[in-house]
């Protein structure tokens, strides 16, 4: 039996992206960062949160979908105006502050 290699996270943003080449990966880890940092600026900073299994799930999904986001949105071309927030990002948020709340009265209580 052969052992798959899970894909990090950088290679998971460039499969959604369809992007092959290797010239944007600063600029795509720049922008998983700020994902990062938005999802959890947005939710709470708890460590131990972060490390359940359910929630990172969501926030990987989440995080790649912002980053899909800004990468996206990084220059807009068009008269149609774009919003560096997804609907499913601000979903999973939601999700996720909820989970928050309760995580977080479990830890006190």
């Amino acid at each position: 039996m052969t052992e798959t290699k899970e894909m990090t996270t950088l290679e998971q943003l460039k499969l959604s992206l369809r992007i092959d080449m290797d010239e944007d990966d600063a600029l795509l880890k720049l922008y998983l960062d700020t994902a990062d940092a938005y999802i959890k600026g947005s939710v709470g900073e708890e460590t131990g949160f972060w490390k359940l299994e359910a929630v990172q799930k969501l926030y990987k999904t989440a995080l790649i979908a912002q980053a899909t986001g800004y990468y996206t949105a990084r220059t807009s071309l068009s008269n149609i105006p774009m919003s560096p927030v997804n609907m499913s990002v601000n979903s999973i948020v939601g999700q996720l502050r909820g989970r928050y709340a309760t995580y977080l009265e479990r830890m006190e209580g």
